[in-house]
């Protein structure tokens, strides 16, 4: 796109503007630097917002490494903020946490590990009731790669297929039912109605929320990539599918830019360069009405509170390399640099001189 010099640059700052806004999914694919976004992301909510929740659902947790502060399945208060909590979930564990359970938690439990997908689903379900409890002001979610995201976003819809089956089961096997809990000598807990009760309350849970995620004055999807290729298809797997769940999504963050900066004077910097060059130019004309935020590469990692805080800057105000910062004072540094390496070739060259003068 040769005009994309004249777009505008964008930024994720029409998120911090949207007040309606409660749930905010971070996503892509591995590797591309969602962790750091999403944490970044949720240190700026937290300077508009009274209380802000970030929670992992990523198996491999990272927000520990990003934040260096040790989180765990119970929301923990980041050091250094006073709104800002952190939390680490894993689906699987959560449902083996809720398998042992006795009673009627217990028996819904083995009742739904019946029904393909519907474990994970349910944990998640339980997580959401809790976090929803905790009446938090916004919750940021620091997703899996993509086609684990992608599952999760479908967890609402099997639930309620699955809620729905269990419901028809007990329809037809109701008095089977309630004769057998008479003849072992179960409690009333296990009666028809506390069953149904049960599947109710749950699937009135997950309604509320399904209906939440597919309200765009609700919920957004901020989808994080690199400039390559593989990031770009599967970016473009990822809008199409939230598309297919009717989950908002308008901003899209590219990470990783090499900028035309002093320091790319390699031949290999500069292949990347005009490299991603290429799929930036496709990313702005495949999604000219998002909002595009691009990061820079940097030499080190973006780790601890301070170097988030830092680095966020860049959410807000578009990257400027520092040759378009400041174009006299690098011109003057790199003159001087070109002096400096002449005299030591000048000094070298009469040094060979004089030798050859010997021999």
């Amino acid at each position: 796109m040769a005009d994309q010099q004249n777009l505008p640059e964008g930024t994720v700052q029409n998120i911090l503007e949207q007040e309606t806004l409660k749930w905010v999914f971070v996503g892509g694919k591995g590797g591309v630097g969602k962790t750091t976004c999403s944490s970044i992301l949720s240190i700026l909510l937290a300077t508009v917002r009274d209380s802000v929740l970030i929670i992992s659902t990523d198996p491999a947790h990272n927000l520990s490494d990003a934040f260096q502060q040790r989180f765990t399945k119970t929301p923990t208060l980041v050091n250094g903020f006073t709104n800002l909590y952190a939390m680490e979930v894993d689906p699987t564990v959560e449902h083996e946490d809720v398998g042992t359970s006795e009673g009627m938690d217990g028996l819904v439990s083995e009742l739904a590990g019946a029904i393909p997908g519907i474990d994970e689903a349910m944990s998640f379900a339980e997580m959401l009731k809790l976090v929803q409890t905790m009446d938090y002001s916004i919750i940021v979610f620091d997703t899996a790669p993509t086609g684990h995201t992608l599952r999760l976003l479908q967890f609402p819809s099997i639930l309620e297929k699955g809620l729905g089956k269990m419901m028809s089961l007990k329809n037809k096997f109701g008095g089977l039912f309630n004769q057998m809990t008479r003849m072992f000598g179960m409690d009333d807990d296990f009666n028809e109605d506390a069953v149904l009760g049960k599947l109710e309350g749950m699937k009135d849970v997950i309604e509320q929320v399904n209906k939440q995620f597919k309200d765009p004055d609700m919920t957004t999807f901020v989808c994080v990539c690199i400039p390559e290729f593989l990031s770009l298809y599967e970016t473009e797997r990822l809008v199409q599918e939230l598309t297919k769940f009717e989950i908002d999504s308008h901003n899209i963050v590219i990470n990783q830019v090499i900028f035309e900066d002093e320091v790319v004077e390699s031949k290999l910097l500069k292949a990347r360069m005009k490299m991603q060059q290429k799929y930036i130019d496709q990313f702005y004309m495949l999604y000219d009405d998002f909002n595009i935020t691009k990061l820079p590469l940097l030499p080190e990692e973006v780790t601890g509170v301070e170097a988030l805080k830092g680095f966020s800057r860049h959410f807000l105000t578009p990257y400027q390399p520092l040759s378009n910062r400041d174009q006299v004072e690098w011109l003057e540094r790199r003159v001087s640099e070109l002096k400096d390496q002449l005299q030591e070739a000048e000094e070298e060259l009469n040094t060979l001189k004089k030798g050859k003068q010997k021999v």
